[in-house]
């Protein structure tokens, strides 16, 4: 069966403006607009004409005095968008403005952050294996637990009903929300299970771990459907396409593998440069935003991202 989507006729555009390496990149619910999130403390909205045309707005989010490892917008709202930072602080943002609108400091240093669908609450990870649930509204804690295992990415379901932690044990721990009691371990990987992304369908979610292979599980069933084979190294990001026919996945090899989700096989493989750090789909198009340890010719961070996706003109 031939792809519907034509891959071989797409190409990549560079955006630059960090001064360091991006560590994240998320697109904003409707797809319009691009946050990037640097080492060099800052993190950027930018105005993504899905056709590709047309020059390129930016604005800066300026505040932090750390590292912004990750970022999340508002899965109800277009312009407000949250920030974690190893500065220990949470920050709220509106995109239109630039401006901070909302600000909490917490015991770590922060290196994940993921809304629930809902947009009532969010949900905050730190070095110290420590989640943090802060209400939006009020943008206070309501929730602590600190975890005596290795906590590595964290995600609602579409309901927002389960929360699922990936450790470093090889496990995905299932707890129901809002108590947080467990209601599954899942023995995913053999070696640390670094990320995961839900399908946008609800009916999947994917785990990528440092064994180098990404686990496809039915979420009703809890059960490992199949598993991507193609990355080599440590799979250090993954997501899934809008319509949740596809999965990107990156690690330390030198190229994004996509691959079609229900037939395990790879469409097209995304060369690049160097290790990825973040790969994300756009919620409405099928364009993917990528990030990763770029250097330029004198080895300094080139503190570049770029989007896949735009037609050869």
């Amino acid at each position: 069966m031939e792809e519907k989507f034509p891959f071989k006729n797409l190409h990549s555009r560079e955006y630059s403006g960090h001064k360091k390496k991006v560590h994240s990149v998320a697109w904003n619910c409707i797809g319009t607009k691009l946050a990037s999130g640097s080492v060099d403390q800052t993190a950027r909205i930018w105005y993504i004409e899905p056709h590709g045309h047309g020059k390129v707005k930016d604005i800066e989010l300026k505040g932090h005095t750390d590292s912004v490892d990750q970022l999340c917008w508002d899965p109800k709202h277009a312009d407000l968008i949250a920030t974690a930072s190893g500065d220990k602080t949470v920050r709220l943002w509106d995109a239109r403005s630039g401006k901070c609108s909302q600000q909490a400091e917490l015991s770590g240093e922060n290196i994940n952050i993921t809304y629930k669908p809902d947009g009532t609450h969010v949900a905050v990870g730190n070095r110290d294996d420590e989640l943090t649930i802060l209400d939006v509204r009020k943008f206070k804690p309501i929730h602590r637990r600190k975890f005596n295992y290795e906590v590595n990415e964290i995600a609602w379901n579409m309901t927002g009903e389960m929360f699922f932690l990936t450790t470093g044990n090889g496990t995905v721990e299932v707890l129901a929300y809002p108590s947080l009691r467990p209601l599954d371990t899942l023995m995913a990987h053999t070696a640390g299970c670094y990320c995961i992304a839900i399908d946008p369908v609800g009916r999947y979610f994917a785990v990528g771990s440092a064994d180098s292979l990404v686990s496809l599980w039915d979420i009703s069933e809890m059960l490992c459907v199949r598993t991507f084979t193609k990355l080599e190294w440590p799979v250090r990001t993954i997501s899934f396409n809008h319509t949740g026919d596809y999965i990107a996945s990156a690690s330390e090899d030198l190229f994004i593998d996509i691959s079609n989700v229900q037939t395990g096989r790879t469409v097209h493989q995304i060369p690049c440069r160097a290790a990825m750090n973040s790969v994300e789909w756009n919620p409405k198009y099928n364009l993917l935003a990528y990030a990763g340890d770029d250097k330029n010719k004198y080895q300094a961070d080139e503190g570049v991202f770029r989007i896949f996706g735009f037609e050869s003109a």
